[in-house]
């Protein structure tokens, strides 16, 4: 597990590179808080493990090496180019043509197989064969870490919080608050009822294979949660909730709709969860979404 120490002192050193991303009130089925991680530098919360794990661990000369669905590559060639590391990203098919073009400005491109696991195995691969560092999506201590510093943010903003809804893909950023909140807050994770990762993980137990079916495929798909993630949930996670395509886009052209909020479907679950009513916050329940990414083509939004 991390202490409080521990996520402070990652803040501390990687807040030179970093933006103080901002909250906003909406009402949406009541008050909510938003914090906007969209804002964040490269487009996602992602920045923030990238940048622990280049910071806070011995890089070779060979560089770096990151699989990835988008996010988490743009942020890893993001903070690589901002260093001068080498950088080396593979992404899947399905990655969005923002992504993968924001990946191709700052870092060697790799593009291959259907979904995360193809581009991980091609990763390791190269890892293996160059002696590059690998730079883990979800599933390293310094990425969890880094994303934990989300929180000590959004506690300072907004705190104290009753529940926070957390998008959940291969659990980095929901292990990251969790631990932060440690029982202090309710955590929930939301995630598609196409990739329910978490969920069957919960009820298996452990780490299993879960489906990667869609509309955030990109980001909240990977095969299975992470083996460090999943014991930080199982302690500090209260519950996760699923939530349909068309409640995806829902949230994410209410959110662009009513407040000009640009958020990639990924980043608009726990939105989703509250409108649809898969999470229904008690009266003056003082909750909190996080908004985490906005990789996308403007094409995407509706105006």
């Amino acid at each position: 597990m991390m202490t409080h120490d521990d996520i402070h002192r990652a803040y501390d050193t990687i807040r030179p590179y970093l933006r103080r991303t901002p909250v906003v009130q909406l009402d949406l089925t009541g008050p909510v808080t938003l914090k906007l991680e969209q804002l964040q530098c490269a487009g996602s919360f992602k920045a923030r493990g990238a940048f622990t794990n280049l910071l806070l661990r011995d890089v070779p000369a060979a560089g770096v090496a990151a699989a990835s669905g988008g996010n988490h590559g743009v942020a890893v060639a993001y903070a690589a180019h901002r260093l001068g590391i080498p950088a080396r990203i593979f992404v899947p098919t399905v990655s969005s043509p923002a992504k993968v073009e924001r990946i191709r400005q700052l870092a060697d491109l790799v593009i291959g197989g259907d979904r995360y696991a193809d581009a991980l195995e091609a990763a390791q691969q190269w890892i293996a064969m160059s002696g590059a560092m690998s730079v883990p999506a979800y599933d390293q201590r310094e990425t969890i870490l880094g994303q934990a510093t989300l929180a000590l943010e959004l506690d300072d903003q907004a705190g104290p919080l009753d529940t926070v809804l957390v998008p959940v893909g291969g659990g980095g950023l929901i292990a990251g608050i969790a631990a932060y909140f440690a029982g202090t807050a309710r955590v929930i994770g939301v995630e598609p009822d196409g990739a329910p990762t978490l969920v069957r993980a919960r009820a298996a137990g452990g780490p299993v294979d879960a489906p990667a079916g869609s509309i955030a495929v990109d980001a909240l798909a990977p095969r299975r949660v992470g083996d460090l993630v999943f014991p930080i949930t199982q302690a500090y996670v209260e519950d996760v909730v699923l939530v349909d395509d068309d409640a995806i886009r829902g949230a994410q052209r209410t959110l662009w709709q009513s407040a000009r909020i640009a958020a990639e479907p990924a980043a608009s679950v726990g939105v989703a969860a509250l409108l649809t009513g898969a999470y229904k916050p008690a009266p003056g329940e003082r909750v909190a979404v996080i908004i985490t990414g906005a990789n996308m083509t403007p094409s995407q939004l509706d105006g």
